[in-house]
């Protein structure tokens, strides 16, 4: 029986995986990403499920929150974001991880006032190179951010209030990949994260996944160890195309698509200034069936464009997305 026939039809499933920042409410969050995408859909054509989409009568929808795995429960204020001396080069990663943002982004800098930011910060970090100790360098490294936040775009967007917050944030993608800090039972970080994610996915159903900045990261990783079906990944604002820091860290190794996925959409805007590299079909292999992601570009308004609300907005986001809950309403269930 298919959907629509009775109520016996497969009911799909959406998840949601988030990027690096503070602490944020799942729920609230869930209906953000939901409103966004409904924005997008009804742009693509797709009216009346979009407003399924919102009243969650067309899928069961999760945001898969992770966000708490990455603030230590007993710091001062209880959420305080580690920017401190990191373990095995961690900081230096980061130096890495920033020296590639501003050097891929510096020859697109169209305003002269972008261009002196991106080119001080440069010079910033041509001097953290030399840092004597990893404090002086995670000092250095927070100077670096607190002059990217002079840059117009982040200044207005609001999305960190001090470097301090912003190199921190920026933080989580390399502590991710340093396969550290353990837990009481041995558990490294990027591990408790993946079966967080994990958790979020059904098996038994076909889900669309739709994943943001370091989400798309953990959603790569994630998704090899998965054996349901997912007709569709959707990345977002992703940095796994960052071939100083983030690919060559990447598990497994070459990476590839996981075989479970049936359909990869990567989708970057040019102002977007944490996916330097948005090509990934140039740095991913296929899987088994052949499928690979396809990168397109999109042009989104407002300052801050690295949101993930501002690509769901998007009709040429959305609209795939759409057409993907349909077809995957209408499988046989089993």
């Amino acid at each position: 029986m298919q959907a629509g026939e009775g109520d016996q039809g497969v009911r799909p499933a959406l998840t949601f995986i988030h990027g690096i920042g503070g602490a944020r409410d799942p729920e609230t969050e869930r209906g953000s990403w939901l409103e966004a995408l409904a924005v997008g859909a009804r742009k693509a054509g797709h009216s009346s499920k979009a407003s399924a989409l919102e009243q969650n009568s067309f899928t069961d929808t999760a945001f898969a929150y992770y966000g708490d795995l990455f603030y230590r429960p007993h710091a001062q204020g209880g959420t305080a974001p580690r920017v401190e001396a990191g373990e095995a080069g961690e900081d230096e990663v980061l130096r890495q991880f920033l020296e590639e943002v501003i050097d891929t982004q510096l020859p697109a800098c169209l305003g002269e006032d972008e261009r002196r930011v991106m080119q001080h910060a440069r010079s910033e970090l041509t001097a953290t190179r030399q840092a004597q100790g990893s404090g002086d360098l995670v000092r250095r490294l927070v100077n670096v951010c607190a002059t990217l936040l002079s840059l117009p775009g982040i200044r207005r967007g609001g999305q960190w209030a001090s470097g301090r917050i912003m190199a921190g944030n920026l933080a989580q993608v390399t502590r991710y990949l340093a396969r550290a800090e353990p837990d009481d039972d041995g558990r490294m970080l990027d591990e408790r994260v993946r079966d967080r994610i994990r958790g979020f996915l059904d098996e038994n159903r076909p889900t669309v996944v739709i994943a943001h900045s370091l989400g798309s990261v953990v959603a790569l990783e994630a998704l090899h160890q998965h054996r349901g079906p997912i007709p569709l990944l959707v990345t977002v604002g992703s940095p796994i195309g960052m071939r100083t820091v983030v690919r060559p860290r990447l598990r497994p190794q070459p990476p590839a698509t996981p075989d479970c996925v049936e359909r990869w959409l990567n989708y970057w805007d040019r102002d977007d200034i944490i996916a330097p590299r948005p090509w990934l079909e140039r740095d991913v292999l296929p899987n088994t069936a052949g499928c690979l992601p396809v990168s397109d570009r999109v042009d989104s308004d407002g300052i801050w464009v690295h949101t993930a609300t501002k690509y769901l907005a998007q009709a040429s986001v959305a609209g795939p997305v759409m057409e993907a809950l349909c077809l995957a309403a209408e499988r046989p269930s089993a």
